[in-house]
C-alpha cells in the first residue's frame, strides 16, 4: 500500500512516500519562515520522482494533524484533503507529538515528554512511556516554570523538540536530557498511519480539522484613515 504523508505542523515543511512500511522516500527543509505554502506542493513532487512512483499510485494519504503553526496545519490540511478528494482515497490523522517521540522509543528513557514551541514561556506537550509510547498524558498547552513536571523528579526523562530550549532553562530535572533540534517528520509517522488503517481509523474528510489546541489569535490591523 503506497501512503503520502504531509506533515507541515513546526518548521520543518516534511513529505514522505512509503509502500506500508518501507520508507520510499523523504523530502524535508526546517526552514525560520515556515515555507510550507511555497514547498509542499514542490515536496510532493520531489517525493513521488524520488519514490518512482505516480500520484495515481497513492492509495491513501497521512497528516501530522498538529498541535502546532496555525498556519502551517491549515496548508497541510487543505492539501491533504485535495489529494484524498481528487484520488478518492482515505485521509488518516496521527497526533504530530507521536512523529516527535518514534525516533527515541525504546532507548534508556523512562519518559519522553515532547515540547512545541508555542508563544513566550508555553508550549504544547504530552508525556508518553519511553519503552511502548502509550501516551500518559494527554496534549495540552503548558506554560512553563520551575514547577514543571517536578512529578517525574528521579526519572530519566527525554525532552525534545524545538520548546526544549527554553525549557531546560526553568525545568529542574537533574536526570532529565533536553534535545532542541527535533522536529516533527513525515518519516516518523508511518507505523502510527498503518495501525489505523489496519483499525480502520480514517478521517471523515468533509469535517476534518487540524488538532489547532488552542484559537487562533492574528493581529488586527488598524483601519485605514482616508484624507
Amino acid at each position: 500500500m503506497k501512503i503520502l504523508y504531509l506533515e507541515t505542523s513546526s518548521k520543518n515543511c516534511s513529505v514522505a512516500i512509503s509502500d506500508s512500511e518501507k520508507l520510499l522516500c523523504l523530502t524535508e527543509e526546517v526552514s525560520e519562515n515556515y515555507k510550507q505554502s511555497e514547498s509542499l506542493h514542490t515536496f510532493v513532487e520531489w517525493a513521488l520522482e524520488g519514490a518512482g512512483i505516480s500520484i495515481k499510485d497513492i492509495e491513501a494519504v497521512s497528516l501530522g494533524k498538529g498541535p502546532g503553526s496555525y498556519t502551517g496545519l491549515r496548508i497541510g490540511a487543505a492539501s491533504a484533503k485535495g489529494f484524498c478528494y481528487g484520488l478518492k482515497v482515505p485521509l488518516v490523522a496521527v497526533n504530530s507529538m507521536e512523529s516527535i517521540i518514534e525516533p527515541f522509543l525504546g532507548q534508556d528513557y523512562d519518559l519522553i515528554i515532547p515540547l512545541i514551541d508555542a508563544r513566550r514561556m508555553e508550549v504544547y506537550t504530552a508525556v508518553y512511556d519511553g519503552k511502548t509510547g502509550e501516551e500518559l498524558s494527554v496534549t495540552e498547552a503548558k506554560i512553563l516554570d520551575e514547577y514543571s513536571f517536578q512529578e517525574y523528579h528521579g526519572r530519566k526523562v527525554l525532552f525534545a523538540g524545538d520548546g526544549a530550549a527554553k525549557a531546560k532553562e526553568v525545568i529542574q530535572l537533574p536526570d532529565a536530557e533536553f534535545l532542541q533540534d527535533v522536529y516533527p517528520s513525515a518519516q516518523y509517522l508511518i507505523k502510527r498511519t498503518l495501525e489505523k488503517i489496519s483499525r480502520n481509523e480514517v478521517e471523515d474528510i468533509a469535517y476534518f480539522e487540524p488538532f489547532y489546541l488552542k484559537d487562533f489569535h492574528g493581529v488586527k490591523k488598524k483601519p485605514s484613515v482616508r484624507e
